[in-house]
């Protein structure tokens, strides 16, 4: 099933159930208002919203309406926790080798994760706000699930068994920041501004075959100001699978439902591919000729993520943001 939280002038906004080719939807209030009341009760709810969600797909759902993204807040408008991991190794090797920093061994056995701000995420079409383009304004281009509870200790594989929903990312990323707070020696902070997240969120077997070894086998797209800029593979090169990456969460605490994890920016080895995030193109060019060429994000660009099934139809949707000064957005 897919599903959507509508905007209602809440806080956490209006759960929906939407058709799988995202044309249609139907709330879900006779079942539940909220998506966290789905993940706090999923074993009883959730077969509930599949019902619904065949129902749709079928076009017997008698008060269904046209599936507007637009409308959309992010699926978890907030949640409990925001892990984001870096997932892909490519990605952090061009990084380190672009600033002559060496790649250590335990990169390879140990994921990177940093714990982000999770109270206040933004919808798929919401404005990216930031004071200042000298704050180096990124986008960053992922995979992102959310679990039930996880207890701790729990195994990678086992950890995968918790995953209930699936959904694109934007961890924007605010890159002239990030050197100054990691020399602090406490991590990402002012960086790391509000994350959106794609209109809809996906149980896995909604992808099909795509969905295999805790991985998306499937493109990610980044067409950033209409120019498709990234194609990358979220599958075979992602280091640590979700399992791993839950499990690294899980090695000495519990994770509780509604829990999100995200896989970094989606990196391949092929540059012919294109880059995720911006930061990727600047490493490139950087190791090819000696510096960066690539302006990072300015006040008006736009930025569009969307992931394609094997049957060439959009998943969750797209993330399609466009760069604001605060004083751009009304209220």
């Amino acid at each position: 099933m897919k599903l959507a939280t509508y905007q209602d002038g809440s806080r956490d906004g209006q759960l929906v159930v939407v058709a799988r080719d995202l044309s249609i939807a139907h709330y879900a209030s006779g079942i539940a208002t909220r998506l966290q009341q789905v993940l706090d009760d999923w074993n009883f709810l959730s077969p509930q919203l599949e019902e619904l969600s065949q129902t749709l797909n079928h076009g017997k759902a008698r008060h269904a309406f046209a599936f507007e993204p637009e409308k959309c807040m992010a699926p978890l408008p907030r949640a409990y926790q925001w892990a984001d991991g870096s997932a892909f190794i490519n990605h952090v090797e061009l990084v380190r080798k672009a600033r002559g920093a060496e790649l250590l061994a335990s990169f390879y056995t140990d994921p990177l994760m940093y714990q982000g701000g999770s109270d206040d995420f933004i919808g798929p079409c919401d404005d990216i706000v930031c004071a200042s383009t000298e704050f180096g304004i990124d986008f960053e281009a992922e995979v992102a699930v959310v679990t039930g509870d996880v207890p701790m200790g729990t195994a990678p594989d086992a950890a995968l068994e918790g995953i209930r929903l699936l959904m694109l990312a934007n961890d924007v990323s605010l890159r002239n920041l990030i050197p100054a707070e990691l020399a602090k020696g406490f991590g990402f902070l002012q960086s790391k501004p509000a994350t959106a997240f794609s209109p809809v969120t996906v149980t896995p077997d909604e992808l099909g075959t795509a969905w295999r070894g805790g991985r998306v086998h499937l493109n990610l797209e980044s067409v950033w100001n209409g120019k498709r800029v990234g194609l990358c593979d979220a599958g075979p090169e992602m280091t640590f699978h979700f399992g791993q990456l839950i499990a690294h969460l899980c090695k000495t605490r519990n994770a509780r439902a509604g829990s999100i994890i995200g896989s970094g920016t989606v990196s391949n080895k092929d540059w012919t591919r294109g880059y995720s995030c911006v930061a990727e193109k600047r490493a490139i060019e950087t190791i090819e000729v000696g510096e960066p060429k690539t302006e990072f994000m300015k006040f008006g660009d736009t930025i569009r993520i969307e992931m394609k099934g094997l049957d060439g139809q959009t998943v969750f949707g797209a993330i399609d943001q466009a760069v604001a000064t605060p004083t751009d957005v009304p209220g």
